[in-house]
């Protein structure tokens, strides 16, 4: 039997071994759609010295095979839960960007004694009426004109005072995915039964975390109703301004700090 269909799928993971310098609980930092793992290099040297440092590729990102089966958030965990437990790693501060930030909710909510405490940063949950009403169309876009409709994407996604370093980089490596997997994992995002993108499902599947949560965003709106979703006292939401979606690599050294201090919680 292949190795998809038994769920035996391997992510490429960059592990950076245990730290010369203080013993900081392990950190896994998972990224988002169309990235890949070297979207945190710029957080690396500020999180190296202290902490063991886990980097996947997610499937179809980077170098993971594109097992179209594991093409979604709850599957990616459970290959990242199946490759923590054999690493003999955890718990860890699970940080995820965006589709990542759903990777490691999932971690969180279904395989718990692996999950030390979350940083979600601008996840890609809790997508309003306006933000379903939008997706059809925005599907039958990516189908119909493939990774020209990503590369798009990425454009919108940045301001116009982000740094064109980071913008570039995405737009190439959203130019050289396989249009198949990103219109799974959107599926799986959004509009499959088990989905947990969009309100409700993202309030009832948030109410199953368990520990501390740490929420950084870009936009206001998605800040303050993500301050209604918290489960544990210690929890907090960040929002900064002045930055387009893919904040962590546009202030990398801020959100670096951030993760540091998070990671004594819990």
């Amino acid at each position: 039997m292949p190795a998809e269909a038994e769920g035996a799928f391997r992510p490429h993971v960059v592990d950076t071994g245990p730290p010369a310098g203080g013993q900081g609980p392990p950190l896994l930092l998972v990224h988002g759609w169309g990235g890949d793992g070297e979207d945190w290099a710029p957080l690396l040297p500020s999180l190296t010295p202290h902490h063991r440092v886990l980097v996947p590729d997610l499937p179809g990102h980077g170098r993971s095979p594109a097992a179209l089966a594991r093409c979604s958030p709850r599957a990616a965990a459970t290959d990242l839960a199946t490759w923590l437990r054999a690493s003999g790693v955890g718990p860890v501060v699970a940080v995820g960007h965006s589709l990542g930030g759903q990777v490691v909710t999932a971690l969180a909510v279904e395989h718990p004694e692996l999950v030390r405490s979350l940083v979600a940063v601008a996840a890609a949950y809790g997508g309003d009426a306006a933000e379903a009403g939008r997706l059809p169309a925005e599907q039958a876009a990516l189908r119909r004109e493939g990774t020209a409709w990503a590369v798009g994407f990425v454009r919108r996604a940045f301001t116009a005072d982000s740094p064109p370093g980071p913008r570039e980089r995405h737009e190439r490596l959203m130019a050289a995915m396989d249009p198949e997997v990103l219109l799974r994992y959107r599926e799986a995002m959004y509009l499959a039964p088990d989905a947990f993108g969009l309100r409700p499902a993202t309030e009832a599947y948030l109410r199953r975390r368990r520990c501390p949560v740490l929420a950084v965003h870009d936009s206001p709106a998605a800040a303050a109703w993500e301050r209604t979703t918290l489960p544990d006292a210690r929890s907090r939401v960040v929002r900064w301004e002045g930055v387009g979606h893919y904040l962590h690599e546009e202030r990398p050294a801020e959100l670096a700090a951030l993760v540091r201090d998070w990671s004594r919680v819990g």
